[in-house]
């Protein structure tokens, strides 16, 4: 069954939100070695309940915007059947299947009521 691994927070100024969330709650960032400006956040051991995520600066998207949201992302075994489930039971898929070097395909999705969420396909050889 296909569940929630990842969370990424939209910021308008990444320095200040990562001070918030250190100071609140402790939270640990990592700078992605990636082609975008990307901080993986480890928000406890992995002994713990719960799941990381990471933070992204806000960007002008023309559709899909995410600012100042919160995007839960679920893990599935195929970006483009999942793409096709979704459209089927009345969602949208907002930004479709991109690839994250070295992480998998991603793609941003809304369900009925307008709410995001992503969708992930691992594969560390995506380019």
């Amino acid at each position: 069954m296909p569940r929630v691994i990842h969370f990424e927070i939209v910021a308008d100024k990444p320095e200040r939100a990562m001070k918030f969330y250190k100071e609140v709650f402790g939270w640990e960032f990592n700078k992605w070695n990636g082609p975008q400006e990307y901080w993986f956040v480890k928000t406890g051991e992995d002994s713990q309940p719960g799941i990381n995520g990471g933070l992204t600066p806000k960007m002008n998207q023309e559709s899909g915007d995410t600012s100042g949201r919160v995007t839960n992302t679920i893990d599935v075994p195929s970006i483009d059947d999942f793409s096709k489930k979704i459209s089927t039971e009345g969602g949208k898929v907002v930004r479709p299947k991109m690839a994250i070097p070295g992480i998998g395909y991603l793609a941003i999705c809304e369900d009925t009521e307008g709410t995001s969420f992503g969708i992930i396909q691992n594969d560390r050889n995506a380019k």
